[in-house]
């Protein structure tokens, strides 16, 4: 079996331009004289490897706690791209993903400097998925990414965001990227992993 961790490290994250940063504080030390080492920190929802709940674009949206643990674990499919996600580049990663498992083909991956377009997205809201992840910090153009969000969260596809899928061949993997179990949120950080046999 092969683990491949598709994660920021928090502290060293990217971040959405005019999100504040992580920060860590610490809180003891046994250098210092405690008993143990402490750590506190602090954080935007959406820093680093995250996941976007409807409630994020949605005031009446899911919420992270109220989204079903089985979209953000399960058989997924991973591909690279460059460029716009048009509708046309839609089609063809979802023709691959179906045609590589079904199954799989609900949670898309794509790796590369992609751009998400409304049409693209519309797509993928067609089609069922119900998780759509990507490199970027966010999930459409960085200037103006709400109609995108606005399509896919809409039809309740959730988006994992600031994944790192260098060097990842293209393929079927069994995708694990809960989220902190933050009730109420709009979003919250993962651990995101890929699993191959």
């Amino acid at each position: 079996m092969k683990i491949i961790d598709i994660s920021q490290e928090l502290f060293t994250c990217a971040v959405f331009p005019g999100d504040s940063s992580p920060v860590r504080n610490v809180l003891e030390t046994i250098e210092g004289g405690s008993i143990c080492n402490l750590t506190g920190f602090s954080m935007c929802a959406h820093n680093g490897t995250h996941v976007d709940a409807p409630y994020h674009f949605y005031n009446d949206g899911k919420t992270i706690d109220q989204v079903e643990l089985s979209s953000f674990v399960g058989k997924c499919f991973v591909c690279q791209e460059e460029g716009d996600i048009t509708e046309e580049m839609a089609e063809k990663v979802m023709e691959k993903a179906l045609k590589a498992d079904p199954e799989a083909a609900k949670r898309i991956l794509i790796g590369g400097n992609v751009c998400m377009t409304i049409e693209g997205a519309r797509v993928f809201s067609k089609k069922g998925i119900v998780l759509y992840g990507n490199e970027s910090q966010t999930v459409g153009p960085i200037d103006a990414p709400a109609e995108v969000h606005y399509e896919l969260l809409g039809a309740e596809v959730v988006l994992l965001e600031g994944i790192r899928l260098n060097g990842v061949e293209e393929g079927v993997y069994l995708l694990s990227a809960a989220p902190l179990n933050l009730g109420g949120s709009d979003g919250a950080p993962c651990r995101a992993i890929l699993i191959r046999e």
